[in-house]
């Protein structure tokens, strides 16, 4: 979804949007190893914007990814979080997402699993 550095090449309104394109991606891992949009659970997502030592609003691009969720996972969607302002990431991207889910399971699991 490009390259470039938040603050230099990137506006901070560009990089919400990447947060969000990463946190759909990573929503989508989540479903695949689950099986069910409403099985995930985040516990926690710490993003990461490449950007210039000055630029200070790498919280502001990660409410764009932590609003996401909530809208699309309502509570299960509200998770702890810590953004970071990085001098690089991998293949030169602007912003990199990791998040940690856990399984929401629902009666009809616990009594299959006995």
């Amino acid at each position: 979804m490009g390259q470039g550095v938040v603050g230099r090449d990137v506006e901070p309104e560009t990089a919400q949007e990447l947060a969000r394109h990463a946190t759909l991606n990573a929503l989508a891992a989540a479903v695949q190893a689950v099986g069910d949009l409403d099985r995930v659970r985040i516990v926690q997502m710490l993003v990461f914007v490449a950007s210039t030592p000055d630029f200070g609003l790498q919280s502001q691009v990660a409410n764009a990814a932590s609003e996401l969720l909530i809208e699309v996972l309502g509570e299960n969607g509200r998770h702890a979080r810590t953004a970071l302002g990085v001098a690089g990431l991998p293949l030169n991207t602007r912003v990199e997402i990791q998040m940690i889910c856990t399984v929401v399971w629902r009666r009809a699991d616990r009594e299959r699993r006995g």
